[in-house]
């Protein structure tokens, strides 16, 4: 037991301050994510000389990380894939395909709008074209688990903008990976190899491609199948057969798309999401909805945690950092709501000005990802600890804006159907 007590201590003194505090926030009608957020960002920088937060828990994430931050990640990392599993339970493929061309289209604008002013901003910065191809990178990229769970707690997954935003952040993901693997080859070589980026995009379309035709032809025969084999038992006088337990397939199905798409260079939570799809017509009637939420709850608070302990505020005290982190933030929100608001009135022209909005705010944050790519722009000495800084503070702090924007212009367009209690927060 000593070798496990610490961790232990340290695993429900995380999870007890993460849900005071969502509880704390959404008591004043903030989402309860942010509280998460926030929370996070103290005890990473709570500190006093020699004595820290984070050290008194056994939490060290500087230079080789502690075994039990290492375990933080890991319960994060799975927070944010079931809770993508989750939203992929209640997507329909027809549905997503019914907003195709319009999830396509704010996709499209919403990786060239900001990746082009990214560039810009910091070749008028510093004239550094791997800088600025970083910084490009980190702004393109949505982090679709924060959007999500602020479409699951109010309850609107079911909404036309919900789909969109959703489909959007499949093909911005793999827009991403694309322009990353730009990035990191022209920085590495000074090239970039058309074959490598041509393999990823190759596969990437092949997965999402089958899974979708999985889920309209493939699952539902098989369904059929056994449904008309216990039938026929029964009629002939047997039993029906056992089956599986529907939540352990339901978890094989979500860990396993999930390897399969981080093997192939696509994000694991588009494999969970993509999992979830494959099995939505059926989440209903075997009761998947409820039994991963359950699941979600317990990990997706380290998810949120983690995103506000990658804030160190001490690599931002100079004027010149915060200025530039200041103006990076506006441009990263500015940017990727024009690019899919416009995006959003080609596709569908029947959109109302509210319903764009929605879709607008809701591809704002960047959260996990933008700190991913920041993190390997440090690790491969192109970045400053400074620019990682901004970056990594661009990430969090459009994590912490976009949910109450979302929220509010979900509420002006759905105030019928808005009805959140605290019941419904996970």
């Amino acid at each position: 037991m000593d070798e496990y007590g610490p961790i232990l201590l340290m695993l429900v003194t995380l999870i007890v301050l993460a849900r005071l505090a969502s509880g704390v926030f959404s008591r004043f009608g903030v989402p309860g994510l942010i509280g998460e957020i926030v929370i996070g960002i103290v005890i990473a920088n709570l500190a006093i000389g020699d004595w820290s937060f984070l050290g008194m828990l056994g939490v060290e994430m500087g230079g080789a990380p502690s075994q039990g931050y290492e375990i933080v990640k890991l319960f994060a990392e799975l927070g944010v894939i079931f809770l993508l599993f989750a939203v992929g339970l209640e997507t329909k493929v027809k549905d997503l395909l019914s907003v195709g061309k319009a999830a396509l289209l704010v996709a499209t604008l919403g990786v060239l709008v900001p990746l082009m002013a990214g560039i810009a901003l910091i070749l008028a910065y510093d004239g550094n074209m791997n800088h600025a191809l970083f910084l490009g990178a980190a702004l393109v990229a949505t982090s679709v688990g924060i959007t999500a769970r602020v479409i699951k707690d109010m309850k609107l997954i079911d909404t036309k903008e919900a789909k969109i935003i959703i489909g959007a952040a499949v093909i911005d993901d793999v827009l991403g990976m694309m322009v990353l693997a730009i990035v990191v080859g022209m920085t590495a070589s000074g090239g970039v190899s058309v074959s490598h980026i041509a393999m990823i995009s190759a596969e990437a379309l092949v997965f999402v491609v089958a899974v979708l035709a999985a889920a309209l032809w493939v699952v539902p025969r098989l369904y059929r199948y056994f449904e008309e084999r216990d039938k026929n038992r029964i009629a002939g006088g047997g039993r029906p057969h056992p089956g599986v337990n529907k939540l352990v397939l339901a978890i094989a199905v979500c860990l396993g798309f999930s390897f399969f798409a981080d093997m192939i260079g696509l994000a694991a939570i588009i494999g969970a999401f993509l999992g979830g799809m494959l099995l939505a017509e059926y989440a209903w009637e075997w009761k998947l909805d409820e039994k991963i939420e359950s699941i979600t709850t317990l990990f997706i608070s380290f998810f949120f945690l983690n995103v506000g302990m990658q804030v160190d505020l001490g690599s931002l005290t100079s004027a010149s950092a915060l200025i530039l982190a200041a103006v990076v933030i506006l441009l990263a929100v500015a940017t990727k709501y024009v690019g899919c608001n416009m995006g959003a009135r080609l596709g569908d022209r029947s959109l109302s000005k509210g319903s764009r909005n929605i879709i607008g705010f809701g591809m704002v944050p960047r959260g996990e990802v933008g700190i991913i790519i920041a993190a390997i722009g440090l690790a491969s000495g192109v970045m400053t600890s400074e620019l990682y800084g901004v970056v990594i503070l661009m990430a969090v702090v459009t994590t912490i804006i976009a949910p109450p924007l979302l929220a509010r212009a979900f509420r002006k367009e759905y105030p019928p159907e808005y009805s959140l209690t605290q019941d419904d927060l996970i």
